[in-house]
């Protein structure tokens, strides 16, 4: 029967302590770290066996490390101030970024576009009035630059950014600016806004009639921005309300083209074909059309219980066929089946 190990105080010498047999589970590898802890002498040794054997050797703390698949103590990955153990990776794991994200401050390119442009540089009025106007116009708007001079209107005026001011004088267009603080006459000029950024117009739910004379109801989204703002201003009278329009005349077409199966299945290739006919007629407005998607396609009640008695009908026929090719491989295998020779 094997005896335990036990600890001895370090004045005994090596002579003295008796060698037990110890069998091989109870063998154990400590760090040197907790056996070198206020002892002069190991505290953990491994007795040989009764036959004669030497001890084995005192286990050092690079074996637990090795043993244990760790690394030494100073090379094992720390938490930094604030984070757990298993914030740090390492032992404890823990999920790690590949990609350390860099935020840079953005470039006038990255915000926006310029447009800015002069279409006519000599844009003052051949007459006395105008002239007189737009003399008028300038001194009351030195006056109204004035902070405290609440009477004469203020000639700075501010183009919001993703925006484009569009200048007219006299009621016709001669120069687009970009965003900041702009100069004015304040009685022969006048600054219009133009939003440029991406914007998205949902299109209102539409009937439309497949091929085969099912009604379906289609809602739509269509995305867009304005890469002429001069023809967007000036061309037409409501560039939103047009494109609308545009695109349920459109959906009534093409949906009109195809069966019910088609318009199911590809729903991506429809709106693709809606959006090349829309972009060709909105970049004469001076739009530009990022995408076009179909958003739902609703279904009649009747229809939606026929298709769903279809599919259940289709899966009921596929599970019977399943059925009847495992009972003829059951009759074609019942003679080869060992326990039909007892």
């Amino acid at each position: 029967m094997s005896n335990p190990i036990h600890h001895r105080p370090s004045s005994i010498t090596v002579s003295e302590r008796n060698l037990v047999d110890t069998p091989a589970s109870a063998t154990q590898s400590y760090p040197s770290s907790v056996a070198n802890t206020n002892m002069s002498a190991p505290a953990y040794e491994q007795q040989g066996t009764s036959s004669g054997k030497a001890p084995l050797a005192e286990p050092t703390g690079q074996d637990f490390f090795n043993n244990n698949n760790l690394g030494p103590e100073d090379e094992r990955p720390r938490p930094t101030d604030g984070a757990t153990s298993s914030d740090a990776g390492g032992i404890n794991g823990g999920f790690q970024p590949t990609h350390k994200m860099t935020v840079k401050p953005p470039a006038k390119e990255d915000l926006q576009r310029s447009y800015a442009t002069v279409v006519e540089e000599n844009a003052n009025p051949k007459g006395w009035y105008g002239t007189m106007i737009n003399t008028a116009g300038a001194i009351i708007g030195t006056i109204g630059a004035i902070p405290c001079c609440i009477i004469c209107p203020n000639p700075y005026k501010s183009v919001n950014q993703g925006n484009v001011g569009l200048v007219t004088k006299f009621g016709k267009f001669y120069q687009a600016v970009d965003p900041g603080l702009v100069k004015i006459n304040p009685l022969s000029e006048r600054l219009i806004q133009v939003d440029v950024k991406i914007q998205i117009a949902e299109v209102p739910q539409q009937t439309c009639m497949t091929k085969d004379n099912v009604t379906l109801h289609l809602t739509s989204v269509i995305y867009y921005h304005i890469v002429a703002p001069h023809k967007a201003a000036f061309g037409i009278s409501n560039v939103r309300q047009a494109l609308i329009e545009r695109t349920q005349t459109t959906l009534r077409h093409v949906i009109g083209a195809r069966i019910l199966q088609d318009v199911i299945e590809r729903r991506e290739e429809i709106a693709q074909s809606i959006g090349e006919i829309i972009e060709d007629v909105a970049a004469g407005w001076g739009v530009q059309v990022e995408s076009m998607l179909i958003k739902d396609i609703i279904f009649s009640q009747e229809l939606q219980e026929s298709l769903s008695m279809a599919a259940q009908s289709k899966r009921i026929g596929e599970s019977k066929i399943i059925a009847a090719k495992a009972e003829v491989c059951c009759e074609f295998c019942s003679p080869l089946c060992p326990m039909n020779f007892d």
